[in-house]
């Protein structure tokens, strides 16, 4: 038998079992794998010889990379305690970044009526707004030093920033205190640990990467809903300040478990561009960005003042005000998963659309809303749908990037969550300008306008990246 016979029939082998590594991946969890790391290589010693070179008395065999890679999917664990393990680490990431940013709800109530009284909505909606900017922007810029494999220096790094504000605003009187503390330091936290938490699992998991991800996601949810909880119960009887230290106690148990169980399994043997300028013209990503953007400005609106609304309008009395942001951020589970399991099958520009309007729609609901029930509902339905514009993205991404442009997947991102993050910045200030010169009414007019406009250039991105065809997975 020739060499080059022996060569031809490797490669058959090799793609067979590729093709049945793949086979129970879905289309989303295929792109998370591809989006992780670069394709698994052989080494130049190591290749099959062409007829040209041969290697007398030397058996063919198959040879890998000495770096086991995540698109190897035979090489992955899929499952394990090791494996589980990172997904309980990714949860309490989770559970103290996205977390956190959606419990900011509960101080903007508190804190205007308490230690920063005499400050405006829109001042006090700042430290929220900078610290979930500096999430995604720090965020953006940690991907590269994750690449080089400093994942644990970013999640220790990051856990003591996040603790430290904690411990920190609780000794905080003035307005530049709690600035400093809870915006800057503990946003700045978050965006450094952040990244580790959404990369490590697509190392770990295969044909059960959806799972594990929704398990971990679900983190940002339960940590959303029990802060506001346990804040609410402990405030009246030990004070803001030993109040703000529980919840820093909590942050650094499970931080901890984060630090001691992550283990990263392999590193990307390239690394990825901090820019590239090109792909603002490329429409479907130009227009999936301008939609985000938009959207985020809106969004946040809810989280931030949907507890004084209730209360301050007399709908809600305070005991049962203060649940309504856990009812919000518990309906937002569902959000985060149900959706990304329907796009799995539908595509996720195609479902984001929808989610995208009905977050605008049910944000003007709430202006004619004036009773519990109603609230209610809108407020679980907004959690719900809201919910997948926060899960989403990262999936869409990797779409908009394709085969082609692989390795430029991570830039993309990066580049994207960093724009999104100045909508971010500036929607919830606005919103409380708003709130200071007219009405509730008027700021929910104002994000459900900001809402359904980025759903518009999100649409306009899902027929720039499908045609105009409506029955195309896009």
């Amino acid at each position: 038998m020739s060499h080059s016979s022996t060569a031809s029939d490797f490669e058959k082998d090799t793609a067979v079992e590729k093709d049945v590594g793949q086979t129970h991946l879905t289309e989303g969890q295929a792109d998370l794998v591809e989006a992780s790391e670069p394709h698994f290589i052989i080494h130049e010693d190591d290749k099959i010889p062409n007829a040209s070179t041969e290697r007398d008395g030397e058996s063919l065999k198959r040879v890998a990379s000495e770096k086991p890679s995540v698109n190897n999917i035979k090489s992955v664990p899929n499952g394990g305690a090791k494996a589980w393990m990172q997904v309980l680490s990714s949860f309490f990431i989770f559970f103290n970044t996205w977390g956190i940013v959606n419990a900011f709800g509960i101080y903007q109530t508190y804190y205007e009526h308490g230690i920063l009284e005499g400050s405006s909505p829109s001042d006090i909606s700042w430290i929220g707004s900078i610290e979930a900017f500096l999430l995604m922007l720090v965020g953006s810029v940690a991907g590269p030093i994750y690449d080089k494999g400093y994942a644990r220096e970013l999640l220790a790094v990051g856990s003591f920033l996040i603790v430290f504000g904690q411990m920190m605003l609780s000794l905080s009187t003035n307005y530049w205190h709690v600035f400093l503390a809870q915006g800057v330091s503990i946003g700045i936290g978050t965006g450094l640990i952040f990244v580790s938490g959404v990369a490590i699992i697509s190392t770990y998991f295969s044909t059960k990467i959806a799972t594990a991800t929704g398990v971990a996601a679900a983190g940002s949810s339960i940590g959303g809903m029990l802060y506001p909880i346990i804040f609410y119960k402990l405030q009246p009887q030990i004070g803001f300040a030993w109040a703000t230290r529980v919840l820093g106690l909590i942050a650094l148990l499970t931080l901890a478990i984060s630090n001691l169980v992550l283990r990263i399994r392999v590193v990307p043997q390239s690394r990825r561009k901090f820019l590239d300028l090109p792909a603002w013209k490329v429409l479907p990503y130009l227009f999936f960005n301008l939609g985000s953007f938009f959207t985020f400005m809106g969004l946040y609106a809810p989280f931030f003042y949907v507890q004084s609304y209730v209360i301050q309008t007399g709908i809600m009395d305070e005991g049962l005000g203060f649940y309504i942001l856990a009812v919000l951020n518990a309906a937002s589970t569902f959000g985060r998963l149900i959706p990304n399991f329907v796009a799995d099958r539908a595509g996720p520009l195609n479902i984001i659309v929808p989610c995208t309007f009905m977050s605008g729609i049910l944000q003007y609901c709430l202006i004619s809303a004036h009773s519990i029930p109603s609230v209610m509902a809108i407020v679980a339905l907004y959690g719900f749908f809201s919910g997948a514009l926060v899960s989403l993205p990262a999936t869409i991404y990797v779409h908009l990037a394709g085969p082609t442009r692989r390795g430029l997947i991570g830039t993309w991102m990066g580049m994207g969550f960093a724009f999104v993050s100045i909508g971010m910045l500036i929607g919830t200030p606005i919103t409380g300008a708003i709130l200071a010169a007219s009405s509730f009414k008027a700021i929910w007019a104002f994000g459900g306008s900001l809402t359904l406009l980025g759903s518009v250039f999100i649409l306009l991105a899902r027929f720039a990246q499908g045609c105009w065809k409506l029955k195309v997975k896009v």
